[in-house]
């Protein structure tokens, strides 16, 4: 009996910690965000698909290569990233996620506050979450 207690107990604690896709993925882009705080390059370079079209609410797009290397050299330094409301929506292997961002943010020495709406596009390689495209807008 105490034996089936246990077993009981420990399926209930791992179903229990059992993340659904929604919330991998929504702790996946959190990752990525305060992967471009830290300015951790390499995290950034893995999280990101080769075709990265990354568009700012200024209309500035960045691809993957120019991401990397202003976030190296200093151009732009993202001081803190808040995500608000976040909503996701999966089909497949590709994902967009919708979110409130509240950005702290210098662009070539100049520091700015945003309140920005966000949508980003992820896509699945393997068991990993690529972020394909990013458009945010005041």
């Amino acid at each position: 009996m105490k034996t089936a207690i246990t077993i009981c107990c420990l399926l209930l604690g791992v179903f229990t910690k059992a993340q659904t896709a929604e919330e991998k993925l929504i702790q996946t882009v959190k990752e990525f965000h305060q992967a471009l705080v830290k300015k951790n390059t390499v995290s950034i370079n893995q999280q990101t698909d080769k075709l990265l079209t990354y568009g700012h609410s200024n209309g500035w797009i960045e691809n993957k290569p120019a991401l990397i290397k202003n976030l190296e050299t200093g151009y732009m330094i993202y001081n803190r990233f808040k995500e608000d409301s976040v909503q996701v929506a999966i089909a497949g292997n590709t994902a967009h996620i919708r979110f409130i961002a509240d950005i702290a943010a210098t662009l070539n020495g100049k520091e700015g506050l945003f309140h920005l709406k966000v949508m980003e596009v992820w896509i699945r390689k393997g068991k990993r979450w690529l972020l394909f495209a990013r458009q945010a807008v005041k």
